[in-house]
């Protein structure tokens, strides 16, 4: 990863789906070791753009370059610098979790007492010691997303893509979690976090992109975007600048003839 280069630069990025743009040339950089909000409602366009920056789709157009690699020209070197949580996460369900990780960590090519050693504490983080050599399949919602995250953290990243990370995970995981990405940004690692839940987005991140309809609708420090106008809170700035007050109205409407 280049010393100079930005974490990530998304220049001009569109995504079409059958003549329909579900991104519409969003830019933006996040610098090393910035844990970045990426907001947007349903249908907004944020999982489109973190699986384009994953190297899982193909942007329509634009360029996405990770630590100075263009994720077009060097996407093996790009892919070395990321770990990904989807939105739901991808694992190899007839795998023990401890196989699973063993697997990632021999794809990494990590060296095999250097990786043991980062499964075991992993495992041991998020209490998945237990349940290790258990199939994937017969873990629960919240034990398959802690070995999402493991996963995704094994080979020492240095961009983190989180795609609603909290899925069901309990509040004892979840803090542990929102720590960890605290001390990553500290160790100048760099968190693209795309969450539904704002109240913590607010708490953790250093700044926010809000989309809206494929396009980006806000870019600004978390602190800058709470002091503007009479918004208290993150949701009430997200509300404003996505249009959910068609929603209360609408909602408000419903509840009339509600007997």
């Amino acid at each position: 990863m280049s010393e100079d280069a930005p974490a990530i630069e998304v220049e001009g990025l569109r995504k079409t789906y059958e003549g329909t743009d579900a991104v519409k040339d969003v830019s933006f950089t996040v610098p090393r070791g910035q844990v970045c909000g990426y907001l947007g409602p349903n249908g907004a366009g944020k999982s489109t753009t973190i699986k384009i920056l994953a190297g899982i789709l193909r942007p329509s157009a634009g360029t996405v370059r990770i630590g100075g690699h263009d994720l077009s020209q060097d996407p093996l070197a790009v892919k070395r610098l990321l770990g990904y949580v989807p939105e739901s996460g991808a694992l190899y369900g007839l795998l023990s979790a401890r196989e699973h990780l063993s697997l990632v960590s021999d794809l990494y090519d990590l060296e095999p007492e250097h990786g043991a050693r980062k499964i075991g504490q992993l495992l041991e983080l998020f209490g998945l010691e237990s349940i290790a050599d258990r199939r994937i399949d017969s873990l629960s919602k919240g034990q398959k997303q802690k070995v999402a995250i493991s996963t995704a953290l094994l080979h020492d990243p240095q961009v983190v893509l989180l795609d609603e990370p909290l899925n069901g995970l309990d509040a004892n995981a979840a803090r542990s979690l929102k720590d960890l990405i605290a001390g990553l940004a500290e160790k100048g690692r760099t968190v693209l976090y795309c969450s539904h839940i704002l109240d913590v987005v607010e708490r953790i991140c250093d700044r926010a992109i809000i989309i809206a309809e494929g396009q980006v609708v806000a870019d600004a420090p978390t602190s800058e975007l709470l002091s503007r106008g009479q918004e208290k809170t993150l949701e009430a700035v997200f509300h404003s600048l996505t249009r959910a007050e068609d929603d209360e109205v609408l909602a408000k409407a419903f509840l009339e003839d509600v007997k």
